[in-house]
């Protein structure tokens, strides 16, 4: 593959999400992180599998930061416990995820996927009635 055309398909992709983002609702901007970080964690998993250390470290640390931006607009006040809790559960994974990145432990990779999964799922639910 040449330069020229690993740019252009690099383009090309950037403008797609660009557009995504440009026309998306705040719900979607949000379930949109979630499966951003799920495509981050199979990295991560296939890093630590292959023994892949930039692939790894790649699908860790680019999961930590969505995690770390989700939990930084999670809104405590009008959430309530709700919020309490998955505040909660995303510094649990953030910790599973420090431990597979130190310990090359798949098993805490695949656990905060399957978590995040979850989560997800109860987000995807709530779509219609937020519009």
């Amino acid at each position: 593959m040449s330069a020229a055309y690993t740019a252009a398909l690099r383009e090309y992709r950037e403008s797609g999400i660009a557009a995504q983002l440009t026309d998306a609702s705040p719900h979607r901007l949000i379930a949109m992180l979630y499966d951003g970080a799920l495509e981050r964690l199979a990295l991560a998993q296939s890093g630590i599998t292959f023994r892949n250390i930039p692939a790894k470290l790649k699908g860790i640390d680019a999961t930590m930061a969505i995690l770390d931006h989700l939990h930084s607009i999670v809104d405590v006040k009008a959430g309530g416990k709700i919020a309490q809790n998955l505040i909660a559960l995303y510094d649990y994974m953030m910790r599973r995820l420090i431990h597979a990145k130190i310990n090359n432990d798949v098993e805490a990779v695949k656990e905060v996927a399957s978590l995040l999964r979850t989560v997800k799922s109860g987000w995807d639910a709530i779509a219609p009635q937020v519009g």
